[in-house]
């Protein structure tokens, strides 16, 4: 209560600040009404229409495709990463991403699961996990909006939704991009975007991008060579066809193939009392006797097969007309998706609990929506559906442990229709008025099971038998749940200048319920969650004048049967299975701010601060019944960044920038039981780029990430009722230099 209160009295302060600052302010624009601002609109689609981001009654960040490119914003862990009260995190390193929102974030691996937090390529609704690790080329702009978003967005979105928006082919003439760069761990990468009209109605795109790592951040000693190398290829065509000033038809059609490799987790042992636990001791062993005496997370010794496989391919038509007062937008998106990649989840060189994964994922979506202006109203009507297939596999190799191979098999089909609706009503000048909502009908049904392949008799469970005895079912599944649920909002904006910005509101977003296809050993660990919901209360504040730009929100949300990780070990064997906790509180506050002081042209200083206060109820799990207050997974207290960026003309032609970032994040728990053995200490990362550029479109950057080299746990899994944990690191120090040109 006491961090609440003071994320409430922080926001409650900085809002006051922009409260007294509105009419002194809208004096001074109004005498200077014509002059140029320091601080550009900055323009994004959140709410499904075009809006000045100070506009949107809701805590939003927005990039654009210069500062995507400079800042090297490559996959949606990098965009997140420079947030405040957001934190990413890898299941396995480099893949896996888990987007947590103010602490509102799905833990899990599965393909079968839908993120908390909604991911939308161009309008378009990642259904699965497993398709959140593609890499990012040729955009327009990145947006992240905070809390729940259940009336104008697809599925599933109580955290909030990450828009990611191509570039789209324009009339402008022809134009492109190339660029080239290499960094250490022989990293080399090639992108370009070429746009042309073809006549007066037509216009294409083509832009592609190829990734080669030729060493991996890490090394496997008993192989005696490096692994986590990538050889990555993605490619996009784009035609924009408006045959009149009243239609437009926008076609994509996109694919990505990979051939690269995954790392591992770093090996902590259970020997040799049982529950001691000392990484990096030659004296803490697993039951098989092994240690990993060093202090390197990237370096041990695996025993599974690293590669990681995907092909992927992706269409969507986007169609608008204005039929005179209102625009009609059909949005169709169609998605296949192939995987195969290792699991190493014990850390070590023995077959203990190795596994390799198989996904196969189709997807295919549905929205037409109705938007216009009735005199002082702006509303959105539409309906929404879709339809996902994941059939996937783990072929497990436990032989050295428990002397027998696995196969868990999952087929989950999932449905979902929904009509929604949402109107602003201008009631002042000044006063806006928001209603939204939404009615959600969904439909998941799963057949799956797990079996044993060596094993005793039916009831022996896993055991030690002989190789060649008969396959058993341990557990099994065939099953079809449905979910109908109400989203909604209710708020109100209130502009007592030029952009400024007060507003409040009361939301609520549900996310479905759904199947664990993890490792089972009865079949009462594979009965399906729950579905959860969010209700959220939010205040906030925005400002944009002169060489500020200043935003501010407090929120509380009232979370009800939270989807989480919990213990099982109803079957003997202990596992980690999705259930649901009753309850969870969250109190928490947002803050950003940039300037440009007048004293120094050129430079601009940003900085972003989050704060939370996270509380779980009381759950059961395999060690008993968990009393209340629990912090929930990925969601540190404190959270924030600081930036700088200076810009110097060296000539008439040639401009220089230096841009700075760092990121903190506050220590965290990463499992709803809050293990300290695999919690995350607090940690800062830095970035830093050196930026010529000139007049011809040429440029030339040297970059770094992680300067510090800092070793900070993403994800960790506590196996040690199997004599064994590991945890999973983010990335090591990387930098490089790449040359582009625009024209």
């Amino acid at each position: 209560m006491k961090r609440a209160f003071r994320a409430v009295t922080l926001c409650g302060a900085s809002m006051g600040v922009l409260l007294a600052s509105a009419p002194a302010v809208a004096q001074e624009d109004a005498a200077t009404e014509d002059a140029e601002r320091v601080y550009d609109a900055v323009i994004v689609t959140a709410q499904k229409r075009a809006q000045d981001i100070v506009d949107v009654g809701a805590t939003i960040n927005a990039i654009g495709a210069g500062d995507i490119q400079e800042r090297r914003i490559e996959q949606v862990t990098d965009f997140v990463n420079q947030l405040a009260n957001v934190d990413v995190k890898d299941n396995s390193p480099g893949i896996l991403p888990v987007i947590s929102i103010r602490g509102v974030g799905l833990n899990d691996f599965s393909a079968t699961n839908n993120p908390a937090a909604g991911v939308y390529v161009d309008e378009v609704y990642l259904s699965s996990l497993a398709l959140l690790n593609t890499d990012f080329f040729d955009l327009e702009r990145l947006e992240a909006l905070r809390g729940p978003q259940g009336t104008l967005y697809g599925r599933n979105s109580t955290a909030g939704a990450i828009n990611i928006i191509s570039a789209r082919p324009n009339f402008d003439g022809p134009s492109g991009r190339v660029a080239a760069g290499y960094g250490n761990y022989q990293t080399a990468d090639l992108e370009a975007a070429f746009n042309a009209p073809v006549s007066d109605t037509l216009a294409v795109r083509l832009s592609g991008k190829y990734i080669n790592q030729g060493e991996g951040f890490f090394y496997d000693t008993s192989e005696n060579s490096d692994v986590g190398q990538r050889d990555v290829l993605l490619g996009r065509f784009q035609a924009l066809w408006t045959p009149t000033s009243n239609f437009q038809a926008l076609f994509k059609l996109e694919g990505q193939r990979v051939r690269s490799e995954v790392g591992a987790g770093e090996f902590f042992g259970a020997l040799p009392n049982g529950s001691a636990v000392c990484p990096g001791s030659p004296q803490c062993t697993d039951f098989l006797g092994y240690s990993d005496p060093d202090t390197d997370p990237y370096r041990g010794d695996w025993s599974v097969d690293p590669a990681y496989d995907v092909d992927q391919i992706a269409a969507t038509l986007r169609l608008e007309a204005d039929l005179g007062g209102v625009t009609v937008t059909s949005i169709t998106g169609y998605l296949d998706f192939e995987r195969q990649w290792g699991a190493e989840t014990d850390g070590g060189p023995f077959r203990q609990t190795d596994f390799i994964e198989t996904d196969d994922i189709q997807q295919f979506s549905q929205e037409v929506r109705l938007s216009g202006e009735a005199g002082k109203a702006a509303w959105i009507a539409g309906v929404f559906y879709s339809t996902d297939d994941v059939v996937g596999q783990y072929d497990g190799n436990l032989q050295d442990l428990f002397n027998t191979t696995y196969l868990t098999l999952w087929d989950q089909t999932s449905t979902s229709a929904a009509v929604f609706g949402n109107v602003d009503y201008a009631l002042t000048d000044t006063l806006t008025l928001v209603a939204g909502l939404r009615y959600t009908s969904e439909e998941k049904s799963n057949r799956g099971s797990d079996m044993d392949l060596v094993s005793l008799a039916p009831g022996s469970g896993l055991s030690l038998a002989p190789f060649g005895t008969p396959p058993l079912t341990l557990a099994s599944i065939n099953d079809t749940i449905d979910d109908t649920n109400w989203s909604w909002k209710l708020g109100a904006n209130w502009t007592p200048a030029d952009d400024s910005l007060i507003y409040a509101s009361i939301s609520q977003g549900t996310k479905s319920g759904g199947f664990f296809s993890g490792v089972a050993t009865n079949s009462g660990q594979l009965q399906p969650y729950d579905p959860e919901t969010l209700l959220a209360y939010e205040v906030g504040a925005k400002r944009r004048a002169g060489a500020y730009d200043l935003s501010g929100s407090v929120f509380y949300y009232d979370y009800q049967d939270v989807q989480t990780f919990i213990r099982d070990d109803s079957g003997g064997l202990p596992i980690q299975r999705l259930g649901n906790v009753d309850e969870a509180t969250i109190f928490g506050a947002d803050l950003t701010a940039s300037f440009r002081p007048a004293s120094l042209q050129g430079l601009t200083l940003s900085a972003s601060l989050g704060l939370l206060d996270t509380e779980l109820g009381a759950f059961t799990s395999s060690a008993g019944l968990i009393p209340a207050g629990k912090e929930l997974p990925n969601a540190p207290e404190v959270s924030g960044t600081l930036g700088a960026e200076y810009e110097h003309s060296v000539s008439s032609d040639w401009t220089l920038r230096l841009q700075g970032e760092g990121r903190y994040a506050d220590a965290m728990f990463n499992d709803s039981l809050n293990d300290p053995l695999i919690a995350s200490d607090a940690y800062w990362t830095y970035n830093g780029r050196i930026i010529l550029s000139n007049v011809d479109g040429w440029s030339v950057s040297l970059w770094g990430r992680n300067l510090a080299d800092e070793r900070y746990v993403t994800q960790g899994v506590n196996n040690l009722a199997l004599g064994y944990g590991y945890r999973v690191y983010g990335a090591p120090r990387t930098y490089g230099v790449s040359v582009g040109r625009e024209f």
